[in-house]
């Protein structure tokens, strides 16, 4: 079983030629492109966080049901959804601006869990009350034996001394961490846990107890590449899960099944940015790498 904590949101994606384009939403958040990600290959897989009751939420709600994504502690409010407006990038890359004030996953109550893995990441740990609690939920279900997984997805707004501090506070009870290559710095030294590293034209690169291995990224047309690196962690997840891996497990993979899983993420990854949004692969898209 795996339990996604986190913000599901509302991306409002360039339509055309910039400064002026029409904005086209698209469903996002990296929590929650995760969960659904992990829905769609075919894991069995949880959804927490608080949806807004507004048409955003609503729609939001349906896609990740649709995904067979289960919300058993995922209640609705009447806040608004929160919004990232996109801006696109010669080569793909997305930047956003947040609008977070007042939102409803802001007041997202998580609750832990004792078993299976427990991921954990991006705006949803930069903004309280929530932050806290999702931080409390981490430590709580790493201490009863779940594996947990963290993505901390920074971006230039909560690129802070403070959050982090608040996010290296969090690296005692995580098991395997996902960061792009412009946040290694960032976060300072994390030799203590496995780090898997994507970069926005070399693959994938992960450090572990093993040492050290990475695969290159497939050759596509990208359209753009939001939700990349949520399709990445929703893809080791998925192996890991698939697999039955435990703490211990994860520590002591080698380098031929740290490339295994690599190169299963850089496909699942590859797929995303190909089309437009955060529009994540299907498990028949993935067969043969699974099979």
């Amino acid at each position: 079983m795996i339990t996604v904590y986190g913000e599901a949101l509302v991306d409002l994606v360039p339509a055309g030629t910039p400064p002026l384009a029409p904005l086209r939403p698209a469903l996002g958040g990296g929590p929650f492109n995760v969960a659904r990600a992990l829905g769609r290959m075919g894991s069995t897989v949880s959804f927490q966080s608080r949806l807004s009751s507004d048409s955003f939420g609503r729609e939001l709600r349906a896609s990740l049901v649709d995904a067979h994504v289960a919300l058993p502690h995922c209640p609705t409010g009447p806040e608004p959804t929160t919004l990232a407006v996109a801006s696109i990038g010669d080569d793909g890359s997305a930047s956003y601006q947040f609008y977070t004030e007042g939102t409803a996953d802001r007041q997202a109550e998580p609750v832990p869990v004792s078993e299976g893995f427990a991921v954990f990441g991006s705006l949803s740990l930069a903004l309280e009350p929530a932050a806290s609690r999702y931080v409390a939920a981490a430590r709580s279900s790493a201490e009863s034996g779940a594996v947990v997984c963290l993505d901390p997805n920074i971006r230039p707004a909560t690129a802070t001394e403070k959050h982090r501090a608040f996010l290296r506070g969090m690296l005692e009870c995580v098991t395997v961490l996902k960061l792009s290559e412009d946040e290694v710095g960032f976060l300072g030294d994390t030799s203590n846990v496995p780090v898997v590293v994507t970069t926005s034209s070399n693959g994938i690169r992960v450090r572990a107890p093993f040492g050290q291995c990475s695969v290159a990224q497939h050759d596509v047309h990208v359209v753009d590449t939001i939700g990349a690196g949520d399709t990445v962690m929703a893809a080791l997840v998925h192996q890991f899960d698939r697999r039955g891996l435990g703490r211990d497990d994860l520590l002591n993979l080698n380098d031929s099944e740290w490339r295994e899983f690599l190169n299963f993420a850089a496909f699942a990854a590859s797929i995303t940015v190909s089309r437009a949004g955060a529009d994540t692969p299907y498990a028949r898209e993935l067969e043969h790498l699974i099979q």
